[in-house]
């Protein structure tokens, strides 16, 4: 049940339509045109080439994006003269796809592209799976765009035309789609005459036709999508001149359109008065709404009154109309009569009221209040049945009314401050004068108004009053008026207290309705945000049981169904804690989930439960299901606290959606990485396994087969051919087994004070027949200081660092390495005299598998090379950068290490070891 708010000015104009106006006119954007239809063959696309034409005859720059003529002679026709963007061609299973090129209409940018058959989907490997978000991309470059649509790929119509035809469509378009379109034009045709071109062959084939004839072209079938059609487009007229009255403060209501509003309270007749308005809407065809106005008064009314209003709520609800809970001013008649001007009501149904002609004397009618200032609004006033309150379905066990005891103690305070104020009169008499007595004694009447309400505070003022004859109208000390005049000061004094109580009384009513209001914002408020900070299912779980179980003073357990939304609901949360329900708990949970509505203990459904069950649901379907259960007898929830209900259920619907949409997000990235490095490893085993495997064999081959023939020569280059490629395939083995070690977190270095310059020479020597065509270059100061590294790992490093500067530097070359000590780190620099780094490959060219290009040469390698080495390096407390040089072209490897606190030399056994 949504709570509704009015502005302060019923005449003031609507925000929301003023930004959605300016939305529209906003001229960044292009203006879209639907042409919509009952079905194919009703000329929608002829219509759209019309508009097309006469649009180009004015001047304005008009291309086809994509028209599908189907082979009609007549669109064909109408085609002709109208500039046209070719259309791309996409393979697609050996055959070749024709699709809108959409980047060649965005680059021709003329002032309206046309485009048909608005709900096609795309073939695969378009930029858009789906035409209508090609034709939004268009849209929103400033391109207006006229296409075509049927009814039957509306995705909000699509059971229902399922239901109609028998045949479910499977190309659809979201609803907004229609929101946002700035006109919409139905091109209807009557169906005996559609009927009559598809037997003429206009529409389709003479096989197809007949088929189409005798399923879904029947003649009830095409009423009923007609109706379809004319009914969607009446509902977004009708909603545009709603948002162009609240846009330009227009007082309503306007008769283009009827809309039927029905006042209920707690009167048990109200139920009849709901099923009233929907007899009346159904007969006028139009939506109606269930208003209820929460004011001061809502604070005296007992559980059962409150529950019969939230049983009518909820009837109004099941039977099709809006239920509102609007927060109430002073005059209940001025509510209602804002919320329909401003939601342009034309019918207002309330019922005829059973109370004493004193008390509307006393209290105003709203009956007569809404008739006399009702204008153009429609007033039905209807007796109702008092039956009809035992029909209204009960969602809460009802109880019989519990009397509020009578409390003494409010009016015996009320006596109390009235004898205070009398007794600060008697003593300020002699010095202010008996005309400040009255003052006094008003003072100590609005005081017990304030803290006590209406009924100490009009004790009060006969307290009051009477003390004021008794003590200071002559003669003092009795009862009796002398004199005329103080008649009349004693009767206006009287009077002044009841109002001035009255008033008071009021005034506190409304701040306790304000001050419940604020708390009850505040606790929406807090959790919202404890929502906000739960970044995992479990922590949004335990946040909504532990919540709702404070805020509602109930039992609380939360079920979801498994990662398959058809999987049966297990409990996965509770408050207190709770892992398991009996079998009828179970059923009534399962049957909440699966029917999106309230089961178990005081429903409809499954009474016999111990608890209630109600669905958690957002805009896309349920999510899952709360369960409470209280020790108390009675209903589970009054209409406040279900109202609150709904409000936390919908915060935590959508905290659970946010993080399954999160979850899902994640699982796609890590897919979709996934089958990258699947890919990168594939391509990468394709070259540089089967390359140097296929150098062995064919130099193994060639030994077998010509030994006897080959000079001494050739049989060293093809051994030395075997074995350069067998390190060579050692490398990219050991290459991958360092990377799976990284990923598992199996690298643990060894850590021991090592000199580097020894650690670079064996590197070195490891890699001189790969460096034998490079000149290297060694600037390593004596003055180095021993570093913590793992020999193995920190000689693994180099390896890959030289060996990556010498597949990319050209031959005779320089590579140079140089390190230097500023203190507390040693820095250790690899430059080549390549082409250097692109700039936006600096940091990439440490991820896995990854390559830099390098024009039409392919490297050989694996991409793996820098990613292990930084991984090493990390392990081993340092970093390692990629730059490019400053002084010439080439790329520049930078390791910085820190120095230990001793920075001592390791001695000669040491380095004897790691040898």
């Amino acid at each position: 049940m949504p709570v509704s708010s009015l502005p302060a000015e019923p005449y003031r104009p609507s925000p929301e339509a003023l930004l959605a106006a300016a939305k529209r006119a906003d001229g960044r954007r292009g203006r879209l045109k639907i042409f919509l239809g009952a079905a194919p063959g009703v000329g929608k696309t002829c219509e759209m080439l019309t508009v097309g034409h006469a649009r180009l005859r004015a001047g304005t720059d008009v291309v086809i994006g994509v028209v599908e003529t189907h082979g009609r002679p007549e669109t064909e026709v109408l085609v002709e003269g109208l500039p046209a963007v070719p259309l791309s061609a996409v393979p697609y299973h050996g055959a070749m796809l024709r699709e809108m090129d959409l980047d060649a209409v965005l680059a021709r940018r003329p002032a309206l592209a046309l485009v048909d058959e608005l709900a096609h989907t795309n073939a695969p490997g378009a930029r858009h799976p789906k035409r209508y978000q090609d034709v939004e991309e268009l849209l929103d470059a400033g391109i207006d765009v006229h296409t075509t649509l049927n009814i039957q790929h509306v995705e909000s119509l699509n059971d229902v035309v399922a239901q109609i035809t028998r045949v479910r469509v499977r190309e659809t378009v979201p609803d907004g789609i229609l929101d946002r379109a700035d006109d919409i034009a139905v091109v209807d045709l009557h169906p005996d005459d559609l009927i009559q071109r598809l037997k003429d062959g206009k529409v389709y084939g003479p096989g197809h036709a007949e088929r189409a004839l005798r399923h879904y072209f029947s003649r009830g079938n095409l009423t009923a999508l007609r109706e379809l059609a004319l009914r969607r487009t009446a509902d977004r007229v009708d909603d545009e001149l709603l948002s162009h009255m609240r846009a330009n403060a227009i007082a309503g209501p306007w008769g283009a359109g009827e809309r039927v509003l029905v006042c209920i309270d707690e009167d048990p007749r109200c139920a009849g008065l709901v099923r009233h308005a929907k007899r009346l809407a159904d007969r006028l065809h139009a939506p109606w709404t269930a208003l209820t106005v929460e004011g001061a008064r809502s604070l005296s009314l007992d559980e059962a009154a409150r529950d019969r209003i939230a049983d009518t709520l909820r009837l109004a609800d099941r039977l099709g109309g809006d239920a509102v809970t609007l927060p109430g001013g002073r005059r209940i008649a001025d509510d209602v009569l804002a919320y329909a001007r401003a939601a342009n009501v034309n019918h207002i149904i309330l019922g005829k009221a059973d109370r004493p002609a004193w008390f509307e004397l006393l209290n105003g009618s709203v009956v007569h209040d809404l008739i006399r200032r009702s204008g153009s609004i429609s007033i039905h006033v209807i007796a109702g049945d008092a039956a009809e309150a035992d029909r209204v379905p009960r969602k809460t066990v009802a109880t019989a009314p519990v009397a509020s005891p009578f409390e003494a103690l409010p009016y015996a305070l009320g006596v109390l401050a009235t004898a205070a104020g009398l007794g600060l009169a008697v003593l300020l008499e002699p010095v202010l004068g008996v005309e400040s007595a009255d003052l006094i004694l008003l003072t100590a009447i609005v005081a017990v108004a304030v803290r006590f309400g209406l009924g100490p505070s009009l004790l009060a003022v006969v307290t009051a009053s009477l003390a004021y004859n008794f003590f200071f109208l002559p003669p003092v000390y009795t009862f009796t008026i002398a004199d005329p005049t103080n008649i009349a000061a004693f009767v206006l004094f009287t009077g002044v207290a009841v109002v001035v109580s009255n008033l008071a009384s009021r005034s506190r009513r409304e701040a306790v309705v304000s001050q419940a209001r604020a708390r009850a914002t505040e606790r929406l408020y807090g959790f919202s945000r404890t929502l906000a900070a739960c970044a995992t299912l479990d922590d949004v779980l335990w946040a909504t049981s532990a919540q709702m179980a404070a805020l509602l003073k109930a039992r609380v357990v939360v079920l979801l169904p498994e990662d398959d939304a058809r999987a049966p609901v297990s409990v996965r949360a509770g408050f207190p804690p709770e892992d398991r329900l009996d079998a009828a708990d179970l059923g009534a949970a399962q049957w909440a989930f699966d029917n999106a509505r309230p089961a178990g203990r005081g429903a409809d459904t499954l009474p016999g439960a111990r608890r209630l069950f109600l669905p958690l649901r957002t805009g896309r379907g349920r999510v899952g299901v709360v369960g409470l259960d209280t020790d108390e007898a009675g209903p589970i929830l009054t209409p406040e606290a279900r109202r609150l209900f709904d409000a936390l259920a919908d915060m935590a619907a959508l905290a659970l959606e946010r993080v399954r949409l999160v979850e899902d997000l994640d699982r796609a990235e890590r897919a979709a990485e996934t089958g990258r490095l699947r890919q990168a490893l594939l391509t990468s085993i394709s070259h540089d396994l089967r390359t140097p495997l296929a150098s062995v064999l064919g130099a193994a081959t060639t030994l077998r087969d010509l030994d006897a023939a080959l000079p001494r020569e050739a049989k060293a280059d093809l051994l030395a051919t075997i074995i350069a490629e067998s390190e060579r395939l050692n490398r990219f083995i050991a290459n991958l087994l360092d990377m799976t070690r990284l990923e598992a977190g199996a690298v643990a270095a060894n850590l021991t004070a090592q000199d580097v310059a020894e650690i670079v020479d064996t590197a070195l020597r490891r890699m001189d027949r790969i460096l034998a065509h490079h000149r290297v270059v060694l600037d390593l100061p004596a003055s180095l200081p021993a570093l913590r590294l793992d020999p193995v790992l920190f000689e693994q490093v180099l390896v890959n660092l030289l060996d990556n500067a010498a597949k990319y530097a050209p031959e005779e070359s320089t590579l140079t390495v140089a390190g230097e000590a500023d203190g507390a780190h040693v820095r250790l620099r690899i430059s080549d005299e390549g082409e250097g780094l692109p700039p936006a490959d600096v940091e990439r060219v440490f991820d896995k598998f990854y390559r830099v290009p390098k024009g039409d040469s392919v490297r050989a390698g694996t991409g793996l090379g820098l990613a292990i080495a930084r991984g090493f390096v990390e392990a081993m407390g340092g970093t390692l950068t990629a730059a490019n040089r400053a002084d010439r072209l080439g790329a520049v490897f930078t390791l910085v290490l820190p120095v230990p606190p001793e920075g001592r030399r390791p001695d000669r056994a040491t380095r004897a070891a790691a040898s």
